[in-house]
């Protein structure tokens, strides 16, 4: 397992990137917009974490911004943690063994979210490409909320 980034919502993405690049030390590592989702994603390194990697491979923090305006009230500012890991299936069948709920099972063999017993919203994503969908996950529902 490899630890990949954190994820916080903003409101003003411009605000938000003066804030953590101009004033904070961040550097943008990459970016990528979804017209179809209607939303920004930036993600930042810090500059000791670049040098040491290559820049890529470094722990990130991932400014997502909702084009369409929304109040985060009650932490959903706050979005994940996410970890890079060798088999997705393999992990959450793990996990579900001691009796970790899966919030949103792997469908698609690339993503699923769990949640800490303090309600952090972990995701899990597939190393490389997605697998086979695979039972049971392929028609697993949703659990609660991620």
């Amino acid at each position: 397992m490899r630890y990949l980034h954190t994820m916080v919502r903003v409101k003003d993405l411009a605000e938000s990137l003066d804030f953590y690049c101009n004033k904070l030390g961040l550097a943008e590592v990459r970016r990528m917009e979804s017209e179809a989702g209607r939303f920004t994603l930036v993600y930042l390194a810090a500059p000791q974490d670049r040098q040491s990697g290559t820049g890529n491979d470094a722990p990130l923090l991932e400014l997502t911004y909702n084009w369409d305006t929304e109040d985060y009230g009650g932490g959903r500012n706050f979005g994940h943690v996410a970890f890079e890991v060798d088999d997705i299936y393999a992990i959450c069948q793990k996990l579900a063994d001691q009796g970790v709920t899966i919030n949103r099972p792997p469908r698609d063999g690339y993503m699923a979210f769990i949640r800490s017993p303090d309600q952090i919203s972990i995701e899990l994503l597939q190393k490389g490409a997605a697998l086979p969908p695979q039972e049971p996950w392929a028609s697993m529902a949703n659990t609660g909320v991620w």
